[in-house]
């Protein structure tokens, strides 16, 4: 197995209540299987996986990149095991001759999925003015990150996005910044604003919580919390309606996809978002909303985010889709 590192830096920096993004930084991940190539990408982001240091370290010590997914040995290091386990399932894929998400379960073909946009922290202004460019691109939904002001300021911003975009379908994620009394004061206006869901608004280990504040008019999504306490708790606290899925933060596309088909069993439904990736996983996370069927509106809009990217196998999105690469594997190998 060979690595080589990369950095990414974004176009403009991404406030979220999480802190402000301004680069990623992670390895090109290459495996060898029965004389197939196949490539990966581990690209960590502090706080949702482990360290750049700590992924480094254990893809280094990845002696056979097949066997070192079983058992759950890189369960620790989510980002390294989303590199090897794609350049394991791109080399697969690719000797069976068929593109990733067919390899992954879907029967048919499927051109593109659809995908929502992704609006950062900023005035009730510019808020509003980026949802219109989204609207204009025909995104059929967008997701407003808030949490990072007051709950009034993000209402105001929330306002003026919906007197201005009349019929999108508006998400909000908190990335867990309110407290309990601040969610239940801000459902009902989220509520009459027509705000279809709300992701994350509790710390992750608020299980219980979540569950409260579910039917209000509005749908509680889960990401942190299916990170830090995994779907069986989630499940078995009827904490969310909705899982959001970031394959990097859970290990790898094939992780993802037990995890969406297990909350389907419960009634959950779950859609894919990225965590600002490169070009390798986001065209991975792409096949697995594909290889899903009657999958929402994903979060993978992301690459126009970045400045620079590794390859340019992913297309933009164009009138609120993403087109499914068809080829053998994941992309074609570079």
């Amino acid at each position: 197995m060979h690595i080589d590192s990369f950095s990414l830096p974004l176009s403009r920096p991404l406030e979220t209540a999480a802190g402000r993004i301004e680069m990623r930084r992670g390895f090109r991940v290459r495996v060898e299987i029965n004389g197939t190539v196949g490539v990966g990408e581990a690209t960590p982001l502090p706080g949702w996986t482990e360290s750049l240091a700590d992924c480094e370290r254990a893809l280094g010590a990845v002696d056979d990149p097949a066997s070192a997914l079983d058992g759950g040995r890189l369960a620790d290091v989510p980002a390294a095991r989303h590199g090897v386990s794609l350049a394991v399932l791109d080399a697969r894929s690719r000797a069976a001759g068929r593109p990733l998400y067919r390899y992954l379960g879907r029967d048919e073909r499927v051109e593109s999925v659809a995908v929502n946009a992704t609006i950062g922290d900023g005035s009730a202004t510019a808020t509003a003015d980026a949802a219109v460019d989204a609207v204009d691109e025909r995104f059929p939904a967008i997701k407003v990150k808030v949490g990072a002001r007051g709950p009034a300021a993000d209402l105001a911003r929330l306002e003026a996005v919906r007197a201005r975009c009349p019929d999108v379908e508006i998400r909000v994620d908190a990335n867990g910044a309110w407290d309990e009394s601040t969610a239940e004061e801000v459902l009902p206006a989220l509520a009459a604003l027509d705000v279809a869901v709300v992701e994350q608004p509790l710390a992750a280990d608020r299980l219980d919580a979540h569950a409260r504040l579910r039917d209000r008019g509005v749908e509680i999504a889960l990401d942190e919390s299916l990170v830090e306490c995994g779907v069986g708790a989630v499940v078995d606290a009827a904490a969310a309606d909705l899982l959001v899925c970031k394959p990097m933060a859970l290990g790898g596309v094939d992780v993802a996809r037990s995890l969406i088909d297990t909350a389907r069993e419960f009634g959950i439904d779950g859609l894919v978002t990225t965590t600002i990736d490169g070009s390798i996983a986001r065209a991975a996370a792409v096949h697995l909303a594909a290889s899903v069927p009657k999958m929402r509106p994903c979060g993978l809009a992301t690459g126009e985010l970045l400045a620079g990217d590794l390859t340019d196998a992913v297309e933009s999105a164009a009138d609120g889709w993403i087109a499914v690469p068809q080829g053998k594997g994941n992309i074609p190998p570079r």
